[in-house]
């Protein structure tokens, strides 16, 4: 990981960098860099490549939902599902064949693959019908 410099309002680099110990305990270091911004130094290799500035924009937003009381520790499922979620295969990004195979194997090998870790489904199932319908066809 190269470092990633992310540039946001203040207040959230603020709620960010207050919380800086705890995402480290997690994975993820970062540090102030400037008014305004915060560099990424590390982050958990266990989600491989991820949109790092959208973790650390979502992250940021959650913390001000979550409030300044809460520990992350308690919400680690929360974080933890952010921080996944932006490692993942995104929609409208074009995948070539291997990959598409290779993705649908991960899924059969994966006990709940049908949701992300929000809770949203991943796929679709169309029936013949549905298609046909989508055609013109009936």
């Amino acid at each position: 990981l190269i470092p990633e410099v992310v540039e946001m309002e203040e207040p959230a680099v603020d709620r960010l960098l207050a919380r800086a110990d705890e995402l480290a305990e997690m994975g993820l270091v970062i540090e102030g860099f400037g008014p305004g911004a915060v560099v990424v130094r590390e982050t958990p290799a266990l989600l491989g490549d991820m949109d790092i500035q959208g973790v650390i924009r979502d992250l940021a937003d959650d913390l001000a939902e979550y409030g300044e009381t809460i520990a992350l520790a308690e919400r680690i499922g929360d974080v933890c599902a952010t921080m996944a979620c932006h490692g993942s295969i995104r929609a409208g990004r074009r995948l070539n064949a291997d990959e598409m195979n290779r993705l649908l194997r991960e899924m059969e090998a994966t006990p709940h693959s049908g949701q992300c870790s929000h809770g949203r489904p991943t796929y679709v199932e169309l029936k013949l019908a549905d298609i046909e319908k989508l055609f013109g066809r009936r």
